[in-house]
């Protein structure tokens, strides 16, 4: 019966302040959208980093006059090297056969270059690929090295780009979610005065603090239950919208955000949305209603 009650008056405090109890689903919504998007963003640029620098080479690219000794020696001292993991010798016919692969798009371009104004290099895979500084210092003095090249160092501008989208994702997040945060305490603060006759007789006839403040929490519960289902609805919405539009050239950047991973931010969502109101509704009450 108690519970039949508390029910009830959740409805109908959810119904008498509609207006309110919108703005309040639609602010949850947005922010809980934005903190599962930057999470789902923080996920994937992880991936995609680790991803990279798994395959990440580092190049040392020889002098257009070096001679077989100096090859030698720089092959015997990279194989030797504790920060490499695999030496891989690229000779000109090699090299001119990945410049062909590379640009076979542009047959001019293929055309007007010949195998042996390509140099020969060596392609390192190193243990840590963030170690590649101590690399560059150690051989670019080596004679014979006309130029060492990082794949990380051009891989590090997008990953500050993407790093820096994902803080501007949970800031917005943030920022949300204190707006979001103070609709429900004025939601709550708003519904007690309502029903502080009704407070006040309960109290009255014994009724426990829990069975007074527990339709207000709920209230705040539901709604952002309520928000994170919209969070869930409008990330799906993006992914759908992304998939064929201007954002489908993303997928060739970032690891896919599959429906699985979309999917999975639900229940991270509804979590944060119904704790988050709950407590911030039973902090509200402790200030606002004196039970």
């Amino acid at each position: 019966m108690r519970m039949k009650y508390v029910l009830s008056e959740v409805l109908v405090g959810l119904w008498r302040n509609v207006t309110m109890t919108i703005a309040m689903i639609i602010t949850l919504a947005v922010s809980l959208f934005m903190l599962g998007a930057s999470g789902l963003l923080y996920q994937k640029v992880g991936d995609m980093k680790d991803l990279y620098y798994e395959n990440v080479e580092v190049s040392i690219f020889l002098d257009a006059e070096v001679t077989p000794e100096q090859r030698d020696g720089l092959d015997a001292k990279l194989k030797s090297d504790p920060l490499v993991k695999e030496v891989f010798y690229v000779n000109k016919e090699e090299a001119y056969k990945r410049f062909q692969e590379m640009y076979q798009d542009a047959p001019d371009l293929v055309n007007a270059v010949k195998a042996d104004q390509l140099p020969e290099s060596f392609r390192l895979k190193l243990v840590n690929p963030e170690q590649y500084k101590n690399i560059y210092d150690q051989y670019r003095d080596t004679e014979g090295v006309d130029e060492i090249v990082d794949q990380s160092r051009l891989l590090d501008k997008v990953f500050g780009v993407l790093t820096g989208i994902q803080n501007f994702a949970l800031a917005i997040a943030v920022v949300m979610a204190v707006a979001a945060l103070l609709l429900v305490a004025n939601t709550i603060q708003v519904a007690a005065y309502s029903k502080r006759r009704e407070v006040a007789v309960m109290k009255l006839v014994g009724a426990s603090n829990w069975f007074i403040q527990a339709p207000f929490v709920l209230e705040a519960v539901v709604a952002g239950l309520i928000g994170s289902i919209f969070g869930l609805a409008a990330l799906a919405a993006l992914k759908v919208a992304a998939a064929g539009g201007s954002l489908a050239a993303l997928e060739g950047l970032i690891t896919p955000i599959s429906w699985a991973d979309i999917i999975l931010t639900f229940p991270l969502m509804a979590a944060v949305g119904g704790l988050v109101s709950a407590v911030t509704a039973w902090v509200t009450l402790r200030f606002y209603l004196r039970v």
